[in-house]
């Protein structure tokens, strides 16, 4: 039988009194595992793309996409499932099966003799992504009260510090060692992490008691597939394809029907009157937004700054992956700063409401900035700082906020919905802002000169700067829309002995 939710969303004081009350040495080696790795998580991207060239020549294939899209696809189409078991069977079991499944996915990937299963074990390797939420809820369960909001803040910010070492680490594996060295790394990383965090990190004690909803688990899986795919290949199939249209319309359409059946089904996969309240879906809105911006901002700087000053474009400094690290680094300790100011505060009893609008403010000028002067090195870091301090801020705040808002029994398959607009919203904002400039500002230049790369006039670089600036405005509106004080769900004993407890909203 569960426990009633407790004020201030802290974990039964049956449970907080059992935990040490303030920093161990093993709570430090425990927080220190985690952030590793969701680092491994925050570097994925960047090592897999850097080695798409070798892979592709490799292979001799043309599809190098869905070594990125196979990732994001089943980490995004699993959350919601990997969530509700968090809940019923352990936030500490999931996380260690998730690791476990993503190691035996580099390894699959490492030994391939054919790309398509090489594919199948990047697929797997995406259970990295509910690993994210996963952290933070297992965090809240066992870390003391006192620590929670630092730690959960360092977890979900730490990330943007690896990206500074990234593309050297990067570089040296693949120069050295050959592309399947990247996998390799992974599979060591993830086992020495995975065993870490065994022996350093306590299993939660919260249980939701709850049938599983497999058929729901397969609609909004389904779901969210068909959208994501129809988001990644969109602009390669075209808007008006067949396939295209399916794909968005079929995920569409699983999707409503997820919804109807969790309407009407006793005990669905996500529970409607959880998700409908105001500050669960406006915190999930508002993350999907931060992490859109994130993804837009860092796709974009890096092409900006290496395109080479001799095109006359207006913008470029022909950097190469090296030179980039002076932009990427103040990104990543920013976005670490941000991440301590919120862990400290809200440590500190401030509410976590005000400084994710900080945050989105942040992000919101320094895009803003970005697009209306890119041509000089100096003010350019500072503006990509800024970025990076309203990215941290808004990393740390949604946990803290979800934290406020669902009780520890449906943290994790309430984060697990939260995680899935931040795997949306970063696959679709990069895609409007390059539609935009594929179709009115491709640069004027001779093929011959730019073997076959497609480069872009400086006012569609400013616009899809822009775009990113308004999706964090999106995200200070979703904020600020949140009630001054939240309410948290809660989650009563069964009035009868032997049925499981069903979350319920006041």
């Amino acid at each position: 039988m569960v426990a009633p939710a407790q004020p201030g969303g802290s974990v039964p004081p049956q449970v907080q009194d059992a935990l040490p009350q303030r920093w161990t040495p093993r709570l430090i080696f425990s927080l220190a595992s985690i952030v590793l790795v969701l680092e491994m998580l925050a570097i994925s991207y960047m090592m897999i793309s850097m080695a798409i060239p070798a892979i592709a020549g490799h292979y001799q294939t043309t599809q190098g996409a869905w070594l990125l899209t196979s990732f994001l696809l089943v980490g995004a189409m699993t959350a919601p499932l990997i969530g509700k078991l968090a809940d019923m069977y352990g936030k500490r079991k999931l996380l260690l099966a998730c690791i476990a499944i993503a190691a035996l996915g580099s390894f699959v990937s490492a030994v391939a003799g054919s790309y398509a299963v090489l594919i199948a074990g990047r697929a797997l390797s995406g259970l990295l992504v509910p690993c994210l939420f996963l952290s933070y809820s297992l965090i809240r369960d066992v870390f003391p009260a006192k620590t929670i909001a630092l730690a959960v803040s360092i977890a979900t910010s730490g990330m943007g510090l690896i990206a500074i070492p990234a593309p050297f680490i990067t570089g040296w594996l693949i120069d050295n060692h050959g592309f399947r060295s990247i996998f390799w790394f992974f599979v060591i990383g993830l086992v020495i992490l995975g065993g870490m965090i065994f022996v350093s990190t306590d299993e939660s004690t919260v249980r939701l008691r709850s049938r599983l909803d497999f058929l729901g688990a397969l609609l909004l899986g389904g779901g969210i597939a068909g959208i994501l795919i129809a988001i990644s290949f969109g602009p390669t199939w075209g808007w008006k394809a067949g396939s295209t249209l399916a794909y968005l319309f079929g995920g569409i359409a699983l999707v409503v029907a997820w919804l109807v059946t969790a309407a009407t089904m006793k005990e669905p996969l996500i529970d409607l009157k959880v998700l409908r309240r105001r500050p669960v879906i406006l915190t999930a809105t508002a993350a999907g937004f931060i992490y859109g911006v994130s993804g837009l901002y860092t796709m974009l700087l890096p092409m900006m700054v290496m395109t080479p000053a001799i095109m006359g474009l207006g913008y470029g400094f022909g950097v190469d992956a090296e030179g980039f690290a002076i932009f990427q680094a103040p990104i990543g300790a920013m976005t670490v700063v941000g991440g301590l100011i919120v862990g400290v505060l809200v440590g500190r009893h401030v509410k976590p409401r005000p400084l994710l609008a900080i945050g989105m403010v942040s992000a919101a000028i320094g895009c803003s900035l970005t697009a209306f002067s890119h041509d000089s090195k100096g003010t350019l870091i500072v503006f990509a700082g800024l970025v990076g301090l309203g990215m941290g801020m808004g990393y740390a705040s949604i946990p803290n906020l979800l934290i406020e808002a669902v009780p520890p029994q449906l943290q994790a398959s309430t984060a697990s919905i939260v995680g899935v607009f931040q795997s949306v919203f970063p696959a679709a904002l990069p895609v409007i802002a390059f539609t935009v400039m594929n179709n009115s500002h491709i640069a004027p230049i001779p093929l011959e000169m730019t073997q076959g790369m497609a480069f872009y006039t400086d006012k569609g670089f400013q616009i899809a700067f822009l775009i990113a600036a308004a999706a964090a405005v999106a995200g200070l509106v979703a904020g600020l829309l949140l009630p001054r004080r939240i309410e948290q769900v809660a989650v009563p004993t069964s009035a009868a002995a032997g049925e499981p407890a069903m979350a319920t909203v006041d």
